[in-house]
């Protein structure tokens, strides 16, 4: 009875701590300046919404000026005090001048969320070492260079979140997105050893573990091969509601872990649940990708590059084209903006 009574209370205090420690990193959202990348639309700019939202002042970035000057009147619509400014984070010094022009508007960045991305489908074939550097760049120099920009500040404040968009492409290797997971892969990585690191300045790095969504991103993606049929395994994949997560359901949980500090957070239970899979039995896993990948027709000879909406155009008033429309109109119109 004795020995029970200890763990009794051995267990109660580790609840108690865990509970202080929660709390203790706890963030209180109202008034902190957030900048989001990639966000003139899609689940950038949803994330920046659910921010404001929040009480927070927003900084948003993207490289069309037209499509990020829409975005910023959106969010002032609803009240939020937002600046936005134009940058392809994929430039060093266009990332440097954005974090500068931010902080001297601000006075400062509280939380960095990387979330700009870029997508290509396709067998490895019809891909050129073009694509996969795009990818890198975009998704993991990018996020490096908007990272090492606002880091001196918040180490010398010893407070600070960065929230790194990411993909459960980053932690299983998803056959015909080989440039983007590879560069999600990397983007995971560095995002797991930085929270190791800045945890002792105060800092809290958040990797965020997206699987498919309803952004739309279908029809602002790019497609190699035999582009109708990739076109399509993709479409339905990304707008399926049952398979696919609400954007802006996956916005407010992305706040939400932001404010706790959490670790990792893995969007939608099909993705927790490929991943804790792939994390028992990896070999298994690729192997039935393997299978599903053998089902979709390819052709390794075309690598002609088109875009997702260019290709619903080519599909006419076809069934499928139909199909695809129609879930796509069901996402939300904040996921409508997606690149």
């Amino acid at each position: 009875m004795k020995w029970k009574n200890m763990l009794l209370a051995a267990s109660t205090l580790g609840v108690v701590a865990g509970t202080a420690i929660r709390r203790r990193r706890e963030l209180d959202l109202r008034g902190q300046v957030v900048l989001v990348t990639g966000s003139s639309r899609g689940l950038g700019f949803l994330i920046a919404k659910a921010f404001a939202h929040e009480g927070c002042r927003v900084a948003i970035c993207a490289r069309n000026e037209e499509e990020l000057e829409q975005a910023r009147a959106q969010l002032e619509s609803h009240g939020a005090d937002a600046i936005a400014v134009k940058c392809d984070i994929s430039d060093r010094d266009q990332v440097s001048a954005m974090v500068d022009t931010v902080t001297r508007h601000f006075g400062r960045i509280d939380i960095l969320v990387n979330n700009a991305g870029i997508m290509v489908v396709g067998p490895v074939q019809t891909m050129n070492t073009e694509d996969f550097q795009q990818a890198m760049d975009v998704m993991y120099w990018g996020m490096f260079y908007t990272t090492m920009a606002v880091l001196p500040q918040m180490i010398q404040r010893r407070a600070g979140r960065i929230v790194n968009i990411t993909s459960v492409g980053g932690k299983i290797s998803v056959p015909r997105l080989l440039p983007y997971t590879a560069a999600k892969f990397a983007a995971v990585g560095f995002s797991e050893g930085l929270r190791a690191e800045m945890k002792k300045h105060g800092i809290y790095v958040i990797t965020v573990v997206p699987g498919l969504m309803r952004t739309g991103s279908h029809l602002g993606a790019y497609f190699k091969g035999k582009h109708k049929a990739e076109f399509t395994w993709f479409s339905l994949g990304a707008s399926m509601p049952v398979v696919a997560m609400d954007a802006e359901v996956a916005a407010r949980q992305i706040v939400e872990a932001t404010r706790r500090g959490t670790s990792e957070k893995i969007l939608s239970w099909p993705a927790h649940l490929i991943v804790r899979i792939h994390g028992l039995i990896p070999g298994i896993t690729t192997d039935m990708l393997g299978v599903i990948n053998r089902l979709i027709p390819e052709d390794p000879n075309s690598k002609e590059k088109i875009k997702g909406e260019e290709i619903l155009k080519m599909m006419g008033n076809s069934p499928i084209a139909k199909i695809i429309s129609s879930l796509a109109q069901n996402t939300t119109q904040g996921s409508k903006r997606t690149p």
